[in-house]
Parts: structure tokens; sequence; C-alpha cells
């Protein structure tokens, strides 16, 4: 699928997002949404973010990404602005990171994973100004609307 590649700009990391992660962030983008890079993938993998704290940081969903061992990248999405404590596979979410790691490592195309309960595993590239997501998709809802 072919999706809008958000384009970030550096922020100051707060004393606020580490109240909300649990952990300093390294870095801080913004976009649509905030993107912080944590020091490691243990840190993304374990986290527990204090999501009524979150509604309070900006952006609309609050990205937490590490580099990991074997993906390009390892992130988790929250959006408890939105009702939603965490997204199990975020494809807007990885049009904020992709588009960071495609700058830090020089690449363009890139492994991910979605390291939710659920979890998930994404193939990026990132073309311009578009990120194209590919992965298994998981049915979670049919429905027939009739007008």
């Amino acid at each position: 699928m072919t999706f809008p590649a958000y384009p970030l700009k550096k922020i100051a990391v707060t004393d606020e997002m580490e109240a909300v992660l649990g952990v300093r962030p390294q870095e801080a983008w913004l976009a649509r949404d905030l993107v912080c890079l944590l020091p490691s993938e243990k840190d993304v993998r374990e986290l527990r973010p204090d999501l009524e704290l979150a509604q309070d940081l900006p952006g609309l969903l609050l990205h937490a990404t590490a580099g990991g061992k074997d993906y390009d990248s390892v992130t988790r999405s929250f959006a408890p602005k939105l009702a939603i404590d965490e997204a199990p596979v975020c494809g807007s979410g990885h049009c904020h990171t992709c588009v960071l790691w495609a700058e830090k490592l020089g690449k363009k195309e890139l492994k991910a994973c979605q390291a939710s309960e659920r979890g998930g595993e994404l193939y990026c590239r990132v073309q311009g100004d578009k990120v194209l997501l590919a992965g298994k998709a998981v049915l979670f809802s049919v429905a027939e609307l009739r007008i």
C-alpha cells in the first residue's frame, strides 16, 4: 500500500517525554505524530507508557522506536488521544518512523517490526514523498453496508 511520507522536524527532548515513557528519548521528532527515538530495542519492547500523561505531549499519536537486532527498526505506537491504548500494527506510524530510519541508515528499503502484543512485520520503501508498506494483514472485522 502507498501512503504519504511525513516530513519530520527534530524537536527538543523534554522531561515530559521521559515521564510518559519511563526512559529518556535520545531524540524526538514531530510531524502529525510524535516520534521518540529510544536507546535500545529492549526499551521499546518493555515500554509501559503513562497514557494519561501522553495526552499532553505534542502530536496525534506517540511512536517509540529504536534500531533492532533482526530489523532496521522496532516500534510501538500509542494513540490515547483517539481512545486507542496501543495500535497492533500502525501503518501511518511507519510513514513517520520509516522516513526517520531511511535517513539514519542511508537506505530506502527497510524491514520493520511493530512490537505490540499482536505484533507485525513490515517491509517499507521510502520513495520521495511516499512510503510503500507491505506485510501480512489480519482481518479484524467484516461488515455489510446498505444505503
